[in-house]
């Protein structure tokens, strides 16, 4: 019975590999005038026209940039969501290089829209500006992740617990090119071929002279959460890794969502988080709520996260913050199991932890057998089961894991005489007879229950028909988004 189940799993994996292949042939047969990413000749043709347009203004160059900024997401999702036996070596070099090159492309335009609007300053001798560029530049943080000299040091961030979050800002002074003249009915301006230049600060030619800081505030998104106060860096091009140093008198307003800062030159810099900050949780339940949807809670230290499962798709429902709802921009919205993953990390609320996230976080180590086949067949029952946290899996060792379980058909919430508890260790399932208010942690097995290979056999034994049955019918893409979700959170250890 459970081998005809499982089989749902890969029934899952073939209907994402016939679905990435029909996404390819969409690709192709597509005339939108948008370019496929991923075919070579197209991206560099796109490339090179763009290269060719003399349009500077800046409102275009920004249309055109939300274009290449989507061409960018489309492959990154690729080099994510494709497993290795579908893509090929070359391909993913190809599909990095473009991202890099399209980056570069951006950039040059930016500079030269912004040079084209500068030559209509007449104020000042100099300009200051910046660039935000929402997400973190993966440039950089590919790079930084990459070096050896990224290790953490004195003034080195370690980007295995700190991210960027809210974007990088690219702030530098630039000298202002010649500016327009007016003769009669004509407009004249020099033409300079050196492009943006910008302005040293301290000047180099008075290098003993003493030179005030930069004050620089910042107005915070509304579309990122801090949890704490967050660490200024700066992005140090030589060693490729962000760096603390050169900033100081940082003063973080948490009404006013501003940061006020000082650097002793112009840097690129970005506010950081600590990746683990919404870890350990400090509580989750996953519960039925119709046929094939379910809602899986999971509450953090600052936070409460409820994610809907419907199909083969998931939708962020709320986050509440001291009991008021944020980020209103991201909830209500269908999307990827993957997807969600990334809109939640860009918007610092991160519950997915990382392949080093134990180092940073006190987890309640679990055996990765017990943990995954506990993932597997939580998911495959989740059509009529509710699972929840139990203070006992903290009790019950490395090679067993704890959760309460209740048969649940209605979509309402559960009470807690409902729960029963359960122990797992991926080869053997049973019920324990204490409850989550007993006095100590006990194996005894529940009277009138004997111990079974796997916890599918075992819920069955308490079981109703209606419910055994909703488990029979349950969709295969159903079962694979709640696997993925769980085995994202890993809510067994992190808990």
């Amino acid at each position: 019975e459970l081998h005809s189940l499982e089989q749902k799993f890969l029934s899952a994996q073939q209907w994402k590999t016939d679905y990435r292949e029909n996404a390819k042939w969409e690709r192709y047969l597509s005339c939108d005038g948008s370019p496929d990413p991923t075919v070579l000749q197209e991206i560099n043709t796109f490339m090179s026209l763009w290269r060719e347009d003399q349009n500077e203004d800046i409102q275009l160059v920004m249309e055109k940039g939300e274009h290449v900024l989507n061409l960018i997401e489309k492959l990154q999702f690729l080099l994510l969501d494709t497993p290795p036996n579908e893509i090929t070596e070359k391909e993913t070099l190809q599909y990095q290089e473009s991202i890099l090159e399209l980056q570069n492309l951006l950039h040059q335009k930016y500079n030269g829209a912004t040079e084209h609007l500068l030559k209509h300053q007449v104020n000042s001798c100099c300009s200051v500006i910046y660039l935000f560029l929402l997400g973190r530049d993966p440039l950089m943080q590919e790079n930084a992740n990459e070096k050896e000299e990224a290790l953490p040091g004195e003034n080195i961030v370690d980007l295995q617990q700190f991210v960027p979050v809210g974007g990088v800002y690219h702030i530098s002074a630039l000298q202002l090119p010649p500016q327009a003249k007016k003769i009669k009915d004509w407009n004249m301006v020099e033409l300079l071929d050196v492009g943006l230049e910008a302005y040293t600060y301290p000047p180099e030619e008075a290098e003993d002279a003493t030179h005030p800081p930069i004050q620089i505030t910042l107005r915070l998104s509304d579309d990122v959460m801090y949890f704490k106060d967050p660490v200024i860096a700066r992005w140090d091009p030589a060693g490729q890794q962000w760096r603390t140093d050169g900033i100081s008198n940082i003063t973080y307003k948490t009404q006013e969502k501003s940061i006020t800062f000082e650097m002793d030159t112009f840097y690129t810099v970005a506010l950081l988080q600590d990746v683990h900050c919404n870890m350990l949780y400090q509580a989750w339940e996953l519960r039925p709520t119709g046929m094939d949807e379910a809602l899986l809670i999971v509450t953090t230290v600052f936070a409460t996260i409820q994610i809907q499962i419907k199909g083969n798709q998931c939708m962020l429902s709320s986050v509440v913050v001291e009991e008021k709802d944020v980020l209103s921009h991201m909830t209500g919205k269908w999307i990827s199991p993957l997807d969600l993953r990334a809109v939640l990390k860009k918007a610092g609320v991160n519950i997915f932890p990382g392949e080093h996230s134990h180092k940073y976080v006190s987890v309640n180590k679990k055996a990765p057998l017990a943990e995954d086949r506990a993932y597997q067949q939580m998911a495959l029952v989740a059509s009529a089961f509710a699972f929840a946290w139990s203070k006992w899996n903290l009790e019950a060792g490395q090679e067993k894991v704890v959760f309460k379980v209740s048969e649940h058909l209605k979509a309402d919430s559960i009470e807690e005489k409902d729960w029963s508890l359960y122990m797992f260790n991926g080869q053997k399932a049973q019920k324990l007879k204490i409850t989550e208010t007993s006095e100590a942690f006990s194996e005894e097995l529940e009277d009138d229950s004997e111990f079974h290979s796997t916890l599918y056999h075992m819920l069955k034994d308490f079981a109703s028909k209606e419910a055994m049955d909703k488990v029979e019918a349950a969709s295969c893409l159903f079962i694979d988004v709640v696997y993925q979700l769980l085995l994202a959170t890993r809510v067994l250890t992190y808990s």
